[in-house]
């Protein structure tokens, strides 16, 4: 987060080369940014596995897309919830990742947006349709309920950090999620 792109501020590429000396676990790796293709390289040289960008700011999504998978990673591409699907169509087969942001980005603790289930079922259509691989990620206001809710709608991948650190049995929840095959 730069605190322009959205309010608040978060770490940067030297968190995640930090992070990176002392694990081998995947990085997927969010910007919120309004300039993400100025960053994306000190985020790849950090360790980055995975790299998103947003498509609301203005600037060359497809060679930014381009220029990460250049740089060895794989790249997604990020809906805020008053955005319509239809943005991202043509970048499609173009990434490893779709996350749809279920709450505005920028702040933790937000409650879910039930209408952001039309889009992933949207998203899910054409990826079944069109025999893409992506993966399709939420995130905001996910917990045991709603996150099964965005399973059902074709959700694979999924951010769940409020919840997943106010419950009493951290364990208890990933079995929960990983039921959720059997309950779809």
């Amino acid at each position: 987060m730069d605190g322009h792109f959205v309010p608040n501020l978060t770490f940067g590429p030297q968190t995640v080369a930090a992070l990176r000396a002392g694990s081998d676990l995947f990085f997927d790796t969010h910007l919120m940014l309004s300039e993400p293709h100025r960053y994306i390289e000190p985020f790849a040289k950090a360790g980055a596995n995975l790299i998103s960008i947003h498509i609301e700011p203005d600037y060359d999504h497809r060679g930014t897309l381009a220029r990460i998978r250049q740089l060895g990673c794989q790249c997604g591409i990020v809906l805020n919830p008053g955005t319509p699907a239809r943005a991202i169509e043509p970048l499609l087969p173009d990434v490893d990742l779709v996350l749809v942001m279920t709450v505005q980005p920028g702040f933790g603790g937000q409650s879910f947006r039930t209408d952001m289930l039309a889009k992933l079922q949207e998203i899910h259509a054409w990826r079944r349709d069109r025999g893409l691989r992506f993966r399709l990620e939420v995130d905001g206001g996910v917990d045991l309920q709603t996150g099964l809710h965005c399973h059902q709608a074709g959700a694979d991948t999924f951010v769940a950090g409020t919840s997943f650190f106010n419950c009493s049995d951290q364990r208890g929840f990933n079995a929960e999620v990983l039921a959720w095959e059997t309950k779809a």
